[in-house]
């Protein structure tokens, strides 16, 4: 299944409480639980103004359908087409 990284605009997300991120990350379950197991979360970064999240899911109107249930931003989704780390400079 297609793995795609969601790039969500949230002024000030890296000042969020662990609270608050607790209160976010409970919400996103939620909703993935609604949705059945066509879509997991697997990670997110949080910056200062934006959260880049990891999700396996089978197209991108799945990956937009969960953020507007959960009332987050998705201002831009990427598929990724490959992941690359220092072992790939290995022969």
């Amino acid at each position: 299944m297609p793995k795609y990284l969601i790039e969500r605009e949230i002024p000030g997300a890296g000042a969020l409480t662990a609270e608050q991120l607790q209160g976010i990350s409970q919400k996103s379950c939620s909703v993935l639980s609604s949705m059945g197991s066509k879509i997991q979360w697997l990670e997110s970064y949080v910056t200062d103004d934006k959260v880049y999240c990891v999700y396996i899911a089978p197209d991108v109107a799945t990956v937009k359908s969960h953020a507007e249930q959960g009332g987050f931003p998705a201002n831009k989704i990427s598929q990724i087409k490959t992941i690359i780390d220092p072992t790939t400079a290995e022969s």
